[in-house]
């Protein structure tokens, strides 16, 4: 039933909703005050409302929606006035709320919000039985929602387990692989040192060997020499005779000649017996140089181990980039957060490709710099420098498979040097052919210049 205008509701407009509107309710409540806005007159209308009078019905619900809820709970004559144009709408359902007999088929907020604005007798009944199926559904949806998410989370759980045996799996072969691996490397490291062992043992028998014969050597020379001054005693007497006899012959004494020619040919033959009976050599070596001593423009042992290059001595890699076609490997991130970490990523890239940069004006060598793709929160926007090549990894590959895949894509033979302090990358590319070097020597060839 209906107020009469301006008076007072003889049945359901004395109930009184004793909780919120339900949000279903409201909406359509809204738009049913919406709809009959544009069928009255602006002096019809309440002065709050009066401003949206040349809104659409859509615009008048979107903005004025809490005031004309308002009006329709505070001004009866208003809430009369829709209810009027709501009748004449939908006659059929504002009939079956009068009769108290609601259709079955209806939208329960539909019936509820014509209820609210009609107020039959029992209409807060409607409201609350509305909003508590409007309640309902929603827990249905969301328990809808929530076994839907349940059973998705099901399957990520069930794919996260299989991926975790799968990489278990992965990592236990790696494993297996690595103790295989150590095991050779240890077989191979006592063979070593079995091998260094014999040839220290060799040597020190080989410089056994030289002593004793220096030592005979020596003593035979000494034996020579002691005879090699007899025999120049004897030639030096056989000369005074012989120069006796010149004179003897001079003053015609040709017997006394003889006597002196046939001394003279006794020595010379005894001294030729004695040579070739001792197989004394030709004098190659004089005494002075039997005295040890340091000659001009020759090294002592001391100057050939002070030339000896350290480990992480930079010479050794100027030595590797003159090799012809030299191509260097540089795990980049590697290099800079050894030798300058506390600078933000972007100066470290910067600082060192600049310096590679100048090395490969300098050396002529192929250059390859290669940075980690997961570092980055962004594409990096970068001029590469002059002779150098920047590569980033991509997604799921770290920079150390990419340096790996560098080396692999050389051909056998070529120089490949690889910088970086990684032990499994060095001893990856080392497999490979490559030869690595430490992070600290190339950044003390960088600081070089």
């Amino acid at each position: 039933m209906t107020e009469s205008g301006g008076g007072e509701p003889d049945d359901g407009s004395a109930e009184v909703l004793d909780r919120p509107l339900p949000e279903g309710v409201r909406r359509r409540v809204v738009q049913i005050v919406s709809d009959g806005f544009g069928g009255l007159t602006v002096s019809e209308l309440p002065p709050a409302l009066r401003q949206y009078a040349r809104f659409t019905p859509s615009r008048r619900a979107k903005f004025a929606g809490n005031a004309m809820a308002a009006a329709l709970e505070s001004d009866a004559l208003f809430r009369q006035r829709i209810a009027e144009h709501l009748r004449e709408d939908q006659a059929e359902l504002a009939g079956a709320l009068d009769s108290g007999s609601p259709p079955p088929a209806a939208d329960p907020l539909d019936v509820a919000a014509a209820a609210y604005v009609l107020r039959p007798a029992g209409w807060v009944k409607l409201v609350a039985a509305a909003g508590e199926e409007a309640q309902r559904a929603d827990a249905e949806r969301a328990d809808e929602e929530a076994r839907a998410e349940l059973d998705r989370l099901r399957v990520e759980l069930d794919e996260a387990r299989h991926h975790t045996r799968a990489e278990t799996e992965r990592l236990r072969t790696d494993l297996d692989a690595a103790r295989r691996e150590a095991e050779s490397l240890h077989r191979k490291l006592r063979a070593a040192l079995s091998d260094v062992k014999r040839g220290e043992a060799a040597l020190r028998k080989a410089h056994g060997e030289i002593d004793a014969v220096r030592t005979e050597t020596h003593v035979q020379r000494s034996a020579a020499d002691s005879e090699t001054r007899r025999l120049k005693s004897r030639l030096g007497e056989a000369e005074a005779a012989l120069e006796a006899s010149r004179r003897a012959a001079r003053e015609g004494r040709s017997v006394e000649d003889m006597r002196v020619r046939l001394l003279l040919d006794t020595l010379l033959e005894s001294a030729q017996g004695l040579r070739r009976e001792l197989a004394l050599p030709p004098v190659s070596v004089r005494p002075a140089e039997t005295v040890e001593a340091v000659e001009p423009g020759r090294m002592t042992p001391k100057d050939i181990a002070a030339r000896a290059l350290s480990e992480h001595d930079p010479a050794i890699l100027d030595q590797l980039l003159a090799l012809p076609q030299a191509h260097l490997v540089v795990d980049g991130y590697n290099v800079t957060k050894t030798g300058y970490p506390q600078m933000p990523l972007e100066k470290q890239r910067l600082r060192l490709l600049g310096q590679l940069s100048l090395l490969a004006a300098q050396t002529g060598a192929e250059i390859t710099c290669v940075f980690d793709g997961a570092e980055l929160a962004a594409p990096v926007l970068l001029a590469p420098p002059r002779g150098v090549r920047v590569l980033f990894s991509k997604p799921k590959v770290t920079a150390d498979e990419l340096i790996r895949q560098l080396v692999r894509a050389e051909p056998p033979g070529r120089p490949v040097i690889v910088a970086s302090t990684d032990r499994e990358v060095a001893d990856g590319v080392a497999k490979a052919g490559a030869r690595p070097v430490a992070s600290v020597m190339l950044l003390k060839r960088l600081s070089r210049g």
